[in-house]
């Protein structure tokens, strides 16, 4: 493989045409330069200069390789330059977070992507563990948490508050724990975890969601709520989750004496840095949390 030193100062050589005024512009020593140069030709087996005294001209194979070097080397200078360029609203962002936290935040990235058309917005909706592990495997990179992390190579920080809501058909005036057992629940993937939360905190009487009827389970966020407005049980779920569903003149949402709320945390590969275009994303996400 050529040495990209070495083929940067022959074909520094050959623009300037001076082997002193070569080695001022890179910065080296004249025997350096004419280093350079004949170790050039000692790997490639060929002639590049052919000299005459201190004057110099190229040989058929210094010619070739000049009119090809320049193109390897422009290359390599837009890599260079790719590479340390980091724009705030160009590339991908791949985004990871429960369902309630998407319903929130995915048309608010949507319209940025809007505003900056090269910046890509690629959201998955996933359950806490989901999110974690997709950081450590770096198949995302941010999620949004609403508990903390287990695992070393995920940082996290509290971005947040999601209070968690007990919603009921539109018909249920008083949700006494009476009533609650009377109607079921409605499950989802978060659904025991939320439900021991605000319940726990709201009535005696609760141990865990399993003590009531179960009524149905679905692990769309959009659709968790619509046996809930048929009549055929209540939920706990996250205000984002509630305030995006379509029907609400169906449910009915009920602030318990005890409000309760959730730390929604932003997470990251600990190990790496964070991208201007993430940070955009961040910094958006933010807002509207």
């Amino acid at each position: 493989m050529i040495n990209t030193s070495w083929l940067r100062t022959f074909c520094t050589l050959v623009e300037v045409g001076h082997f002193t005024r070569t080695a001022e512009r890179l910065h080296m020593t004249q025997s350096g330069v004419s280093q350079h140069v004949r170790k050039l030709e000692e790997q490639l087996g060929a002639e590049l200069l052919v000299r005459q005294g201190k004057q110099f001209s190229l040989s058929g194979a210094g010619e070739r390789l000049y009119t090809e070097a320049q193109g390897i080397l422009l290359g390599l200078s837009n890599l260079e330059q790719k590479v340390a360029e980091d724009p705030p609203f160009e590339g991908s962002v791949r985004i990871m977070s429960p369902g309630s936290v998407g319903l929130k935040l995915y048309p608010q990235l949507l319209a940025l992507q809007s505003k900056h058309p090269k910046l890509i917005i690629d959201y998955r909706f996933a359950p806490n563990p989901d999110v974690e592990n997709a950081i450590v495997e770096s198949t995302v990179d941010l999620g949004f948490m609403t508990s903390k992390p287990t695992l070393a190579d995920v940082s996290c920080r509290p971005v947040a508050q999601e209070s968690l809501l007990l919603v009921t058909p539109a018909s249920i005036e008083e949700p006494d724990w009476g009533t609650l057992m009377a109607l079921g629940f409605i499950d989802h993937p978060d659904g025991s975890h939320h439900a021991s939360l605000l319940l726990g905190a709201n009535y005696p009487e609760f141990q865990h969601s399993n003590l009531f009827p179960r009524k149905g389970f679905s692990n769309q966020i959009g659709l968790i709520l619509e046996p809930v407005s048929m009549g055929l049980g209540f939920t706990v779920l996250p205000a984002h989750a509630v305030e995006a569903f379509e029907k609400p003149e169906h449910i009915k949402v009920h602030r318990l004496a005890n409000p309760v709320s959730e730390t929604l945390y932003l997470c990251a590969p600990r190990h790496r840095a964070l991208q201007k275009r993430m940070k955009t994303v961040i910094a958006e996400a933010k807002r509207w949390l």
